[in-house]
């Protein structure tokens, strides 16, 4: 018995007619795609977001500001310390200088790069000095600032802390010519004195102002102190 149905897709035959025919099947090409890694690592994004580790995935933008230069990250101006360097060795108000800059935008490397300097010209033979001269500076600085205020002027430490270490440039300047003139005692006063009158006179004429008045030499003296104390431990007296 035979049947032949003629819906296009099966045949029914007989089993006698089934032995003679041969044939093959081949199998479809048949390609899943199921979205590989980027399935995987959307799923994994999402599973973070919501168990609240999103900021896992978050990447920081580059900020301009952290590729400044050393020198700008420290706040170090080299044009600014040198233009200070000179108001304080030319004192002179005849010069032209705008000596109230060292005073009116007070930095901290420039005056500790003036007093390890002094320091490092002072520890001949003393190195035990070095530690005492940047004592000096911040805690002498500290009771001038102390003084001023109490006297009613209008400074800030870090003022204070600035012009005290700038004017020690005047100390540095003669400090090679003392090794030079050492012998002679006479001209080795006068120049010791000369030093300190000047490395006060530079302080003295940034930090003493017109709102002093008559108190001036209230402050005056102790700035003068001061430097001879400092002139004291580079020369050992």
């Amino acid at each position: 018995m035979q049947f032949s149905p003629t819906n296009g897709d099966f045949t029914f035959v007989s089993s006698t007619d089934a032995e003679e025919l041969s044939g093959s099947i081949e199998a479809p090409d048949v390609k899943l795609n199921m979205g590989g890694d980027s399935a995987k690592d959307a799923s994994a994004t999402t599973f973070l977001r919501q168990r609240g580790y999103g900021w896992l995935l978050e990447v920081e933008e580059d900020d301009p500001e952290d590729n400044k230069p050393l020198l700008e990250e420290l706040d170090i101006d080299l044009k600014d310390i040198y233009y200070k360097i000179r108001c304080v060795l030319m004192p002179m108000p005849s010069l032209g200088f705008n000596r109230q800059v060292v005073r009116d935008n007070p930095d901290f490397w420039g005056p500790l790069a003036v007093v390890l300097l002094f320091s490092m010209i002072s520890i001949y033979g003393q190195f035990r000095v070095v530690s005492w001269i940047i004592t000096i500076w911040i805690f002498g600085s500290l009771t001038i600032f102390l003084l001023a205020r109490v006297l009613g002027g209008e400074v800030s430490y870090g003022q204070v802390l600035g012009v005290i270490g700038y004017s020690l440039l005047p100390l540095i300047v003669i400090a090679p010519l003392l090794l030079v003139i050492g012998a002679f005692e006479v001209v080795s006063t006068l120049l010791k004195l000369f030093g300190v009158f000047w490395a006060a006179y530079s302080a003295a004429s940034l930090l003493v102002g017109d709102e002093f008045k008559t108190k001036k030499p209230l402050l005056i003296y102790p700035i003068f102190l001061l430097y001879i104390y400092f002139l004291s431990l580079y020369t050992g007296v």
